[in-house]
């Protein structure tokens, strides 16, 4: 049998970086991880062919060449899912859909045979065996959360690795915390599952040998979610890092205590943890008590993104604005935070509610939800009728990322971040960085109007901080790439 697994577009977002990746040659940031890993689940006798649609177009020769059609997507990723469902269907193809998108919302979409949702551990091999029995049925649920353990290392040789910036892995799912609008633990619960360190160093080392060079993102939804067993992790991953001479730089996504914990901060630096993305949300404590946000109310959030950084680790922040606690001075009051704490890579968004969160299900009961969700946050959209009006909070959100991204302001968190980071990420500087940052000399250093502001964090790194020089190029860069999407979304 032929199975074609289809990922589809993501839009031009913040979280896209489309206009960094002509600096590197590269035609997306990640590879779809979840359809790499649900090929090596398939019968190794099937034949197996992957379109990444952020990488190649999809042909209909690639679609006639399929007995059947998986497809997988996130929320942000709909339209376009849809699009290609419909291009399977007109070709007679039977459709199966899986992921994020189907599974909180399998009702907004038509033309599906197959719907294999929650983990596919668990409900993937019940299709499978009704397939084969040929009973297959329209919809396969389950409220199990499997052992991942069992899960398999993905079918990597389904990908170029030349078309992406960086691979993945996943060590847990689930976390423990319980915020208002978060949908984790919905999707994969708050116990954090893990996978054995052998484990782990097994999908490592497969990504070795297969010729992967570059860095690695562990996409868990908490990687310190379990501290116990992700310092045992991380023990090993310290060896196999000193063994391959530091092989991969490594970034993740964590929670803010993480800057509670010294040893777990020095063990993630020996591994050659560079970056961590933390939900910061806001400044406002009325606002984080609202959301249940309170792992972030225990210590002052300023000195724990300055302890992060101390440690060598760049800290990217994920921002909200419109929780019912928010007044108008929001805005101002994030801009100021923002600056002050030097997270360069600010991704601020409006709160949405995602479908069957406990805040989608809040504003429903408060009859104030208005269209489902976009999937995207930092987009200028909204679901639900705010406090303060729709108005102020739309145009104050524009007022915020086009202040925090205008040059002058985006270029003094740079200065603020390298004042507090203390670089120990270690591995050679790729081809691919020495010819971004020429190519930045020409887009950013001449034709922006950062230029003025590029030449100086350049001048000023190299003499001073010149460890930090490859960084600097690297926010420089990305700077570009968040103007341009600020832009859009501002015109609108």
């Amino acid at each position: 049998m032929n199975i074609l697994l289809v990922y589809p577009k993501y839009p031009n977002t913040f979280w896209s970086f489309t206009h960094i990746l002509k600096f590197i040659s590269k035609k997306a940031a990640f590879p779809p991880l979840g359809l790499l890993t649900v090929a090596s689940m398939l019968p190794g006798e099937w034949e197996k062919r992957l379109v990444d649609v952020n990488v190649e177009n999809l042909e209909d020769g690639d679609i006639a060449w399929a007995d059947m059609v998986f497809i997988s997507a996130m929320v942000v990723q709909e339209e376009d899912a849809q699009k290609i469902i419909d291009r399977c269907r007109a070709q007679g193809k039977t459709v199966v859909a899986g992921g994020p998108a189907f599974t909180i919302n399998q009702k907004k979409f038509s033309g599906v045979d197959h719907f294999v949702l929650n983990e596919a551990e668990v409900t993937l091999p019940r299709f499978l065996k009704d397939l084969e029995d040929k009973h297959p049925k329209p919809v396969y649920k389950s409220t199990k959360r499997p052992d991942i353990t069992k899960t398999p290392v993905p079918l990597w040789s389904l990908i170029n690795f030349r078309d992406y910036v960086t691979m993945n892995v996943q060590f847990s799912r689930g976390c423990p915390f319980n915020c208002e609008f978060c949908d984790i633990p919905l999707m994969n619960g708050s116990n954090p599952r893990t996978k054995t360190p052998g484990q782990m160093i097994k999908e490592i080392q497969s990504l070795y040998d297969a010729g992967w060079r570059g860095s690695i993102f562990i996409v868990d939804d908490n990687f310190i979610g379990n501290k116990v067993k992700v310092k045992v992790l991380l023990h090993h991953l310290v060896e196999w890092q000193k063994a391959h001479k530091y092989a991969y730089k490594l970034l993740t996504e964590a929670s803010t205590n993480l800057a509670e914990d010294d040893e777990l901060m020095k063990l993630m630096s020996a591994a050659n943890f560079h970056k961590v993305f933390l939900g910061i949300e806001t400044p406002n404590l009325e606002s984080l008590e609202e959301c249940s946000k309170h792992q972030n109310t225990r210590k002052d959030l300023a000195e724990s993104v300055r302890t992060i950084h101390r440690n060598g680790m760049q800290v990217m922040g994920g921002f909200i604005v419109g929780f019912d606690s928010d007044k108008e001075s929001i805005f101002e009051t994030q801009i100021q935070f923002i600056q002050k704490i030097g997270v360069v890579t600010a991704m601020v968004g409006i709160l949405n509610a995602l479908p069957q969160t406990r805040l989608y299900k809040r504003l429903k009961a408060e009859g104030r939800l208005l269209s489902d969700f976009t999937g995207e946050n930092t987009d200028g959209t909204l679901n639900f009728i705010p406090r303060m009006g729709k108005k102020k909070l739309v145009e104050g959100y524009k007022k915020l990322i086009s202040t925090i991204y205008a040059p002058d302001q985006y270029y003094k968190r740079i200065d603020t971040f390298l004042r507090h980071y203390r670089p120990t990420v270690k591995g050679s500087i790729a081809l691919t960085d020495i010819a971004a940052f020429i190519r930045s000399m020409w887009s950013i250093g001449v034709l922006s109007k950062a230029r003025f502001h590029y030449w100086k964090l350049l001048v000023k790194t190299f003499f001073t901080n010149n460890s930090a020089f490859p960084i600097a190029v690297e926010l420089a860069i990305a700077g570009l790439h968040f103007d341009r999407v600020t832009s859009g979304i501002v015109c609108v």
